[in-house]
């Protein structure tokens, strides 16, 4: 009788050790004074805006609407990473159980991948802003904003689900250190006893596809934005190129990571930690200041509501 081409699952490791960014623990030390405070920033600075976007009636548009799911996947997305790193550069020895691991893996990659779909619909918002204005408000309806959410948290999930599922089906039975500070699909499989070689394409051709092909969608919508400015006033051009921008911004910065780690072998190089903090930490901490400091909506209303809370803390009761 043939074996089956799906190896038994014979997984004895119950522990991986991590790499870290590094192994002097002075540096270490410094950088963790360094992530908290960004870890910090990117909690306050991403709550902020999904509370003044929910405070603000004038803020109550599609384009605000996904702003505030954006911050809130990015406060999700660097709390599935950071918090562990934190506590490894206090600790000699970096450990995560197969558990945390696989929680790790999973959650990454449902609020990364919906991330990506996020984005590419809120290049689709700026699109039918632009260049459909007389028909936007049919076009990004209520209902059509909710259903675009559910489908893009379903797609994530999705996505993730089957990218745990393919890597629980591998054997882990001998090497158990993980090239980095966290734990990641390409980096557990290379770790399985078994050829992986059929599951390393798998996930080029969901991860890797998925990035490509967004970014692709991405780069044309805004090719088709940026044509059609050309027509525009300089004050209306000015303001849609700034969105532009702080939209594109974002993106290169999510997507090419993605495309650099996921649409190439299993391999690890050294560029990927650096990449992986830009992915992790950089990126959620960027978000809010791109999308606030660029946008005098986002200001103006963040000002109201600090007027109305200092007011209100000034009351004699």
């Amino acid at each position: 009788m043939e074996a089956s081409m799906v190896p038994e699952n014979n997984t004895t490791v119950k522990v991986f050790i991590l790499s870290g960014l590094t192994t002097n623990h002075k540096v270490e030390l410094a950088l963790f004074v360094f992530f908290i405070v960004i870890y910090t920033s990117i909690l306050i600075g991403n709550i902020l805006i999904v509370i003044t976007i929910v405070y603000d009636q004038h803020l109550h548009t599609p384009m605000y609407f996904f702003l505030s799911n954006l911050s809130f996947i990015d406060v999700c997305h660097s709390s599935v990473v950071m918090p562990k790193m934190l506590a490894d550069f206090l600790t000699e020895t970096k450990t995560i159980s197969f558990g945390e691991c696989v929680g790790q893996m999973f959650f990454l990659h449902l609020f990364a991948c919906t991330e990506i779909f996020l984005l590419t619909i809120m290049a689709y918002d700026r699109y039918a802003a632009i260049c459909n204005p007389l028909h936007y408000t049919s076009i990004m309806s209520h209902r059509v904003c909710l259903q675009l959410a559910v489908a893009m948290w379903l797609g994530g999930l999705i996505h993730s689900i089957a990218l745990t599922a393919l890597t629980l089906s591998l054997p882990y039975c001998g090497p158990n250190t993980i090239d980095n500070f966290f734990c990641d699909v390409p980096l557990v499989i290379k770790l399985a006893c078994a050829d992986t070689y059929v599951f390393e394409i798998l996930i080029v051709s969901n991860s890797g596809l998925i990035s490509v092909v967004c970014f692709v969608v991405l780069v044309v919508s805004y090719v088709v934005i940026l044509v059609s400015l050309r027509n525009r006033f300089s004050e209306g051009r000015r303001k849609a190129l700034s969105t532009c921008a702080a939209h594109l911004t974002v993106v290169t910065l999510f997507l090419g990571h993605c495309i650099f780690i996921y649409l190439r072998p299993a391999k690890s190089l050294a560029a990927d930690k650096v990449v992986s903090v830009f992915f992790t930490a950089v990126t959620p901490l960027l978000n809010p200041v791109i999308y606030t400091l660029r946008n005098e909506d986002m200001l103006n209303a963040l000002n109201k509501l600090r007027g109305q809370q200092v007011t209100s803390g000034g009351k004699v009761h």
